[in-house]
């Protein structure tokens, strides 16, 4: 699933690319916005918010997506089409030839822009945003203190932007046991480090490294049983089904006492 940085680097590509651009035509293949139309509205800017993704247009509309685990956003050149494989959830034709395509995205609708409340109002605060109140984010995430720390994280009500990527490397940086309740962590530390890492990522690491070496990317995630690159212990793992939140984590015994 992509995490707030690569949502905010796809925004800026996608704005680079398109903002400006008016829609000719708009083709919707989603049961509520099968009657939907772009035509005649210009893409003025692409927003990412945590992990959505936010298109406003000269009318005062926003298409909002979501990619989760399956979606993606291209741009397609002159006379480019899509493989009859695809599934184009949304095609935008602009004005200069090009088509803008929308894939397997499990989540799209299209509201006011003055109404994005009701898609993004529900998240917490976003740790790419210029407006991030970290004082918000700590109270929200202590909301529920007996959450273990990982699950806290990783609930966007809590704070936005955050993948099981992040999450569990942060713990691992921060010596914090996942399975620790949050409300026995101060998450001073790890919000700001969660905040410096997403934006360093936007800008240099789009590979998502937090080890520092490329040819070993990441201290737990993805690595389970296999030795701790500070301790050598053993990788532990619990899957999805056996954790409260839902989701596959990676954490060092040796390291995250």
């Amino acid at each position: 699933m992509a995490e707030g940085d690569s949502i905010a680097r796809l925004a800026a590509r996608l704005h680079a690319a398109t903002a400006g651009r008016t829609v000719v035509a708009s083709t919707f293949r989603h049961p509520r916005l099968a009657l939907a139309d772009l035509a005649g509205q210009r893409i003025e800017a692409w927003r990412p918010r945590g992990k959505h993704l936010l298109m406003r247009t000269s009318a005062g509309s926003t298409l909002h997506s979501h990619l989760r685990m399956s979606g993606s956003w291209s741009v397609l050149g002159p006379g480019k089409r899509l493989p009859r494989s695809v599934e184009a959830r949304v095609l935008l034709r602009l004005d200069d030839d090009r088509t803008l395509a929308g894939i397997a995205l499990p989540v799209l609708d299209l509201v006011r822009t003055r109404d994005e409340d009701r898609v993004v109002g529900h998240l917490g605060p976003d740790l790419l945003g210029e407006d991030f109140d970290a004082d918000l984010a700590a109270r929200r995430l202590r909301a529920a203190p007996d959450t273990a720390a990982v699950a806290a994280l990783l609930d966007q009500r809590r704070v936005a932007g955050l993948g099981n990527l992040w999450a569990g490397e942060l713990c691992f940086l921060h010596r914090v046991d996942p399975w620790r309740p949050i409300g026995e962590v101060d998450p001073g530390p790890l919000l700001a480090g969660a905040r410096a890492r997403l934006r360093e990522a936007v800008v240099s690491n789009p590979r998502q490294v937090t080890t520092g070496d490329p040819r070993r990317p990441h201290w737990v995630y993805g690595r389970a049983r296999r030795p701790c690159y500070r301790c050598g212990t053993p990788v532990a793992f619990r899957p999805a089904a056996r954790t409260p939140h839902g989701r596959e984590t990676w954490w060092c015994p040796g390291c995250q006492r």
